[in-house]
C-alpha cells in the first residue's frame, strides 16, 4: 500500500509555560489533496501547520514524507522544506524585501539557482497568482489581497509538492476571495497539493476534498468532505455548525429517498438543482416566487 505524501503520526506540542496546544494528534495529506483543517479559532490549526515544514519542533510523535521520517537537522529542513511551503496568514509576516520582484526571488536564490532559472521561477509564481504586473512595486504599496498573493508566490518560487496555507481568505472581500481560490485551483490542476485551514465551514464545504476537524489541538475525524461535515455528533464536539449548502442538499435528498445522490456543492449547482426540482413539479420560478411573496405577507 502507498505511504501519504505526509503523515502526522501521535503528534504533541506544548508551549513554554506548560500549555498544551497540540494532543495525540493524527493526520494524513494524500497526493493531489485539497484538505481543509477545520475548527474553531485557537484549536490549534496554526500550530499544526507551522509543524508541516519543521517550523516547530514537536514534543512528541513524529512527521512522514512519503512515508520516512524527518530529520530536524539544516540539511534536512532544506530538503524537507523545499518540497512542503507554509503561507502565513498575515502576509506582512513573510514579506521583507523592498520590491515583489526581489521578495519572490529570494527562496530561489537560497536554493542556490542561477540567475536564469530564478528569473524564470519568479515570472512562473507572478504568473500564476495573476499579478506580474506588480514585479517592480514596493512590497508597503500593495493592498491586503496582493500582499496575500505576493506571499504565496514566494513560498511558489520554490516549487514545493505541498503549498499549506493558514486561513487563506481571512481579510479579503468576495471579490478577492474568488480571485484567490482560482489562482490556487490552478495550481492544485497543475499537481500541488493544497493544505489549508479554516474555520469557515462553507469554505471547506465548497472547495475541499477532504477535511480534517479539528478541536482542542486534536484530529477527531478526517475523511471525504461532506461525510464529515454531515456528521452532526462531531461537528458539534468542534463547535461548528453543517454549512448551509449541505443542509438544505440534505432536505432535497430526504425528498428524494436516493442515498447515492451526490450532493451539490457551490450555491450555483444547488439554485440549478432547485431549478429543475421547480420545472418538474410544473412550479415555474415566478410561480414559486410569487408563492413564497404570498406565504409572507401577513393575512
Amino acid at each position: 500500500m502507498t505511504a501519504p505524501l505526509l503523515a502526522v503520526r501521535g503528534l504533541e506540542y506544548t508551549y513554554p509555560g506548560g500549555i498544551a496546544a497540540l494532543r495525540d494528534l493524527n493526520l494524513t495529506v494524500e497526493r493531489g489533496c485539497k484538505l481543509a483543517i477545520l475548527g474553531a479559532n485557537g484549536c490549534g490549526k496554526t500550530t499544526l501547520l507551522l509543524h508541516l515544514n519543521g517550523t516547530f519542533r514537536p514534543t512528541r510523535g513524529e512527521i512522514l514524507l512519503d512515508g520516512q521520517p524527518v530529520g530536524y537537522d539544516r540539511r534536512c529542513l532544506d530538503q524537507w522544506r523545499r518540497r512542503v511551503g507554509v503561507v502565513l496568514q498575515e502576509p506582512d509576516d513573510q514579506l521583507f524585501a523592498a520590491t515583489v520582484g526581489q521578495d519572490v526571488s529570494f527562496g530561489p536564490i537560497n536554493l542556490g539557482l542561477s540567475a536564469a532559472e530564478t528569473g524564470e521561477r519568479v515570472r512562473e509564481a507572478l504568473e500564476s497568482l495573476r499579478i506580474a504586473h506588480l514585479a517592480d512595486r514596493a512590497t508597503h504599496r500593495l493592498s491586503f489581497g496582493q500582499k496575500k498573493r505576493v506571499a504565496i508566490a514566494g513560498i511558489l518560487a520554490m516549487r514545493p509538492e505541498i503549498l499549506a496555507l493558514d486561513e487563506p481568505t481571512a481579510g479579503l472581500d468576495s471579490h478577492g476571495v474568488t480571485h484567490l481560490l482560482g489562482a490556487l485551483q490552478q495550481l492544485h490542476e497543475a499537481g500541488t497539493t493544497l493544505v489549508f485551514s479554516t474555520h469557515d465551514v462553507e469554505l471547506a464545504y465548497a472547495w475541499a476534498d477532504q477535511v480534517a476537524l479539528f478541536h482542542e489541538g486534536a484530529v477527531l475525524r478526517q475523511g471525504e468532505t461532506a461525510a464529515v461535515l454531515a456528521d452532526r455528533e462531531v461537528m458539534s464536539r468542534a463547535r461548528l455548525r453543517p454549512p448551509l449548502l449541505l443542509e438544505l442538499a440534505q432536505l432535497l435528498r430526504e425528498e428524494d429517498g436516493d442515498d447515492a445522490w451526490q450532493p451539490p456543492r457551490s450555491r450555483e449547482a444547488l439554485l440549478t438543482l432547485l431549478r429543475e426540482r421547480l420545472r418538474d413539479s410544473g412550479v415555474t420560478e415566478e410561480g414559486g416566487g410569487e408563492r413564497c411573496r404570498q406565504a409572507a405577507e401577513p393575512q
